[in-house]
């Protein structure tokens, strides 16, 4: 089990050099110019030169990286160009909305796609089953905004049941917060909710077919405790690796929840940073979520340990 650890730990390091890496260049080959927009339409190419050499941008790229690398490795992700703030304060800041917004998606998809999923297994070739194979098919389908915008339609703007944007933090009103992530939260696990769900029912289905199941109902123990018990302990393996992907996914997809929502949190800096070419704020994001990715993958490969026995030895 050490080793196994230690495996695990050490091959997210040159995973992270190699992320670090390919977001310098992107941002530095990618046309236009961040001292340009700083200055705006009026400035000079004498002002233009001056905000470059004040930033650092006219020193080769070699000496750039390993200039942001080192003050990375300090703790230091730099200053953004146009907040005037450092990077690491603006994640700080931002950062509520956006675990807020994940986690009650990610509690909402396990909760709802995992029971669906073995009830669907259950029964197999049933009239639940062939729903929720329509229904995975329908959710992948169907892009997040859209659901977003006819959830808005519906909810806020016909029924007037919830508010249509904003955040409120937990601290100042725990009702209002909820309130204002349930749309945002739906609009999120719907895609993972069929992800999941149909990949509980096939680890699930596949499990049903084994002996020891049949030596469980041959002992009359009860289907619940069959279904829990045996079915669903012995296909957590591939159900925790689907759920794990669904987290990493689920980065990506509250950008776009959260530019629909106009959630002040991660997704919407990231959108703004990009607009206004911030080198230094889209690196120390992109890197946060980096991190954050691979420690999503860490913990499900360490979960292993938990559902899988052969590598506790």
């Amino acid at each position: 089990m050490p080793v196994f650890l230690l495996r695990r730990v050490l091959a997210t390091l040159p995973v992270l050099v190699v992320v670090a890496l390919i977001v310098f260049l992107m941002l530095r080959l990618a046309p236009g110019d961040p001292a340009a927009a700083i200055v705006g339409a009026t400035g000079t190419a004498e002002d233009i030169a001056r905000v470059r050499a004040d930033l650092g941008l006219d020193d080769p790229m070699p000496v750039q990286f390993v200039r942001w690398a080192g003050q990375m490795l300090q703790g230091d992700l730099g200053e953004s160009f146009f907040m005037k703030q450092t990077v690491v304060t603006l994640i700080a800041q931002r950062i509520e909305p956006t675990l807020s917004l994940s986690a009650m998606t990610l509690v909402m998809t396990i909760l709802i796609a995992v029971p669906l999923g073995v009830i669907a297994a259950w029964r197999h070739g049933g009239w639940l089953d062939r729903a929720l194979m329509g229904f995975s098919v329908l959710g992948f389908s169907i892009p997040a905004f859209v659901i977003g915008y006819c959830l808005i339609w519906l909810f806020a703007m016909h029924w007037q049941l919830l508010p249509v944007q904003g955040y409120v933090r937990f601290g100042d009103d725990p009702l209002r917060w909820l309130r204002h992530l349930i749309m945002p939260a739906v609009t999120l696990s719907i895609i993972y909710v069929a992800l999941i769900a149909r990949v509980t029912r096939a680890a699930v289905a596949e499990a049903m077919t084994e002996d020891y199941i049949r030596t469980a109902r041959a002992k009359g123990i009860s289907e619940v405790r069959v279904l829990m018990r045996h079915a669903l302990a012995n296909a957590a393996v591939p159900i925790v690796t689907v759920i794990g992907i669904g987290v990493a996914m689920l980065i990506g997809g509250v950008v776009v929840t959260e530019a629909v929502f106009a959630i002040p949190g991660l997704g919407q800096l990231t959108v703004d940073a990009v607009l206004s070419r911030d080198f230094p704020l889209i690196q120390g994001i992109t890197l946060f979520f980096s991190v954050l990715y691979m420690l999503i993958n860490l913990a499900v490969d360490l979960s292993y340990l938990l559902f899988d026995p052969r590598i506790r030895y």
